[in-house]
């Protein structure tokens, strides 16, 4: 079939398996150019491995230290008439290239909040790896039916306490516009900690290490976003952000039982503003990430999925200085975004952006190219008018 884009609101509901190829060879192409990670990690795990920030851990460890990976997600294979999900495509893209290399890459899509779930993939760890040296929990979902108790929770995107009323921007229209968001009741706060919080985090990092498959000096990380106090509302003080919190108490948590059975470390990455599938679903993110690809773009420190993580690992966690961590314990690869004369270029800008001038005042091309580019669309070299075959094996 000839695949186009089809854009229904904040998502894309076909993706294009030849440009999520291409990405993930473009991604593979930037870690091996910058050199091997020799004290990189050997055997990983990484939870929600498909997409964004966690397909970028796999695709680092793996071409970087040369690590056999274990990737965990939740994607739709293609249909008769309809195409996989981009999630879908990128594993299968990851895995082909992986074995190439002669890299182990096993992948398991299910749910990954369930039990059954977690068993199939310890007994994998088991008995093809012995141990893993890094957990990677990178999971988005919009909900979660809790293993214990089967109560599916459901997460949202509101204030807390108030409502919040500010830009934000539809990103296909182009039409900057104001929006007034309801703050959430108390069921939706706990739903959504329930689903984003670090409870699933440590039910799989407790189960591994009652299975002895934690490798001497493990690490796990799962990454966060705090950014400008201009999104708080909606982000960082608002449903997701309380959810963060948790899943910094989880961290905390998990680190002192890391220390005490002898493992490593456990920490949160506070990761870069960047055009996800979960990003896009946040009023006014957005047009904050907008103005700031601008203004980073201009002073030449912008980084996308795969810079950042590879600068995570090069520079802090297996390289480099070390961990570096803020008062509150958490490792910041958000740096350069908040740099103060970034942030203050943003702020500068923002009562100043409307619908006549978003052209000239952002990047929303570039937003708009990064977020067609997720699914697989506007990939350099693809041709799109081909008759391709939506039908791929995800193989692993």
């Amino acid at each position: 079939m000839v695949i186009k884009p089809k854009v229904r609101g904040f998502v894309c509901i076909t993706a294009h398996p030849a440009g999520c190829a291409a990405n993930i060879d473009e991604q593979i192409a930037y870690v091996k150019a910058q050199g091997p990670l020799p004290k990189g990690p050997k055997k990983v795990l990484v939870i929600g491995a498909s997409t964004g920030y966690g397909l970028a851990s796999r695709i680092a460890a793996a071409f970087g230290s040369g690590a056999a990976t274990i990737g965990v997600f939740f994607e739709r294979p293609s249909e008769p008439d309809k195409p996989a999900t981009p999630g879908w495509y990128n594993s299968a893209a990851f895995t082909k290239a992986a074995k190439a290399a002669g890299l182990y890459a096993k992948n398991f899509n299910g749910d990954a909040f369930s039990d059954a779930l977690k068993t199939e993939v310890l007994a994998a760890i088991k008995a093809d790896l012995g141990q893993v040296d890094l957990i990677v929990y990178s999971l988005a979902s919009p909900r979660r039916t809790h293993p214990k108790t089967g109560v599916v929770h459901k997460s949202t995107l509101k204030p807390v306490g108030q409502s919040y009323t500010n830009k934000t921007v539809d990103t296909d229209k182009g039409i900057v516009s104001e929006i007034t968001i309801e703050p959430a009741s108390e069921t939706e706060i706990a739903d959504t900690q329930a689903v984003m919080g670090g409870e699933d985090w440590e039910m799989w990092i407790n189960a591994l290490d009652e299975a002895k498959l934690l490798a001497p000096g493990a690490t796990s990380v799962a990454y966060s976003y705090i950014g400008p106090s201009v999104t708080w509302p909606v982000y960082k003080n608002g449903t997701i952000g309380l959810a963060k919190n948790d899943l910094e108490r989880a961290a905390k948590s998990i680190n002192a039982t890391l220390k005490c059975n002898g493992y490593g470390r456990a920490f949160i990455s506070v990761n870069k503003a960047l055009v996800t599938q979960a990003s896009s679903a946040i009023p006014v993110v957005p047009l904050y990430i907008s103005m700031l690809y601008k203004v980073m773009k201009a002073k030449g420190n912008h980084e996308g999925c795969i810079e950042q993580i590879d600068r995570l690992y090069r520079t802090q966690m297996y390289g480099g200085t070390g961990l570096l961590f803020d008062d509150a314990g958490r490792v910041r690869i958000d740096d350069w975004e908040m740099q103060p004369d970034v942030q203050e270029a943003v702020a500068k800008l923002w009562p100043e952006v409307c619908t006549e001038n978003l052209s000239a005042l952002t990047d929303i091309a570039g937003y708009r190219t990064e977020f067609l580019k997720l699914f697989g669309f506007g990939v350099p070299g693809i041709d799109y008018e081909a008759d391709v075959n939506p039908h791929v094996e995800l193989g692993g």
